[in-house]
Order: structure tokens, then sequence, then C-alpha cells
């Protein structure tokens, strides 16, 4: 994640915005490209929000009760992806890599500031993202899962579920150091 690091001329920003690595020169000309490309910018966004902060910081809490924190988003969406891609649209018996009958929130309850255990959550949403653009790469948009959902639908649900995501994740930032959303 080093990449945000650079000096910036706005000092609450990761990058000038003529540096930011969520641009591309992919044309919306088609609806594969517009999908993947919008979910290949919400995924960087959150990388993004979460560029050089320790474990501790990563593990704030919002406000009381909510767990939520990025840790836990990064956590969450990790799930999320797992649980479309893998189980949904591949139909495999992939295991929940956090939520247990006891705890269904456990991939925020969780998250705690330590370095192992957010490294291992940053290898399980990169081993995930990898799986769901290795399958969409491979599958047409109309592709149906036996759960039933296209693989269409489901990016249109992913892009929303980030979206929504990186929306906490701006406020989350902010009150840890002040940096706001770009």
């Amino acid at each position: 994640m080093d990449r945000w690091t650079k000096a910036t001329v706005y000092d609450d920003m990761w990058v000038d915005p003529s540096d930011d690595p969520r641009e591309s020169d992919v044309r919306y000309d088609d609806e594969r490209s517009t999908l993947t490309d919008y979910l290949r910018r919400y995924r960087l966004t959150l990388e993004m929000k979460c560029a050089d902060l320790t474990p501790w910081q990563l593990a704030t809490r919002s406000v009381p009760p909510s767990s939520m924190s990025l840790l836990g988003l990064v956590r969450h969406l990790a799930e999320v992806e797992r649980g479309w891609f893998r189980r949904a649209l591949a139909g495999e018996d992939a295991p929940r890599l956090y939520a247990t009958a006891e705890n269904r929130d456990a991939d925020f309850d969780d998250a705690v500031g330590d370095a192992d255990l957010v490294a291992a959550a940053w290898d399980a949403w990169r081993d995930e993202v990898a799986y769901g653009e290795r399958f969409v790469a491979d599958h047409e948009l109309d592709f149906v899962g036996p759960a039933g959902g296209s693989l269409r639908g489901i990016l249109v649900h992913l892009i929303e579920e980030y979206a929504r995501h990186c929306g906490h994740a701006d406020l989350l930032r902010e009150c840890i150091d002040g940096r706001v959303g770009q």
C-alpha cells in the first residue's frame, strides 16, 4: 500500500487527483468493462482508505455501540467476496472466514489491532478478490450460479456493497487522522 504515501498538494488527501491510481483508460463502451472497472475502483478505494495506518488505528471503532472499524470492513468485504463468488456463483462449500453460529458479526467484533491479524485479513481479502477477478474473467455476465443469482446482478450488488462501505471508511478514516474521501 506504499504507493499512496507520496506527498500531495492536498494535505488531507492521499494523492494528487492527477495521480489517482483508480483512474484508468478503460472506456465504458460495454457493460462488462463498466461493471468490472467500477468494482476495481471501489476495491482500490478501500485499500487507499486503510493505507499507512497502524494495526491499532485500523481496529479503531466508529461510535458505540457499533463494532465497525476499517479492519472490520476489510474482513467483512473478504467475507462478502467469498460468499458471492465461491458459494453463490461457483457453488463451492467454502466455509465462512470469520462469522460463526455464535457470532455472525465476528468479522467486525473480532477485528483487533494485532499485526498478524491485520496481515491475515489483507491476505484473505486479496485472495478473495483474486478469486473473484478470475471468476469474472472466465464467465459471461449471464452466468447463473447454483444459488440462482447472475454474475451481472452480483457485480452490481458488489459495487453497491463497496460503495456503501467506502462511505463508512471515509468517516472512519477522517476520525482517525483527518484524511477525507477522494
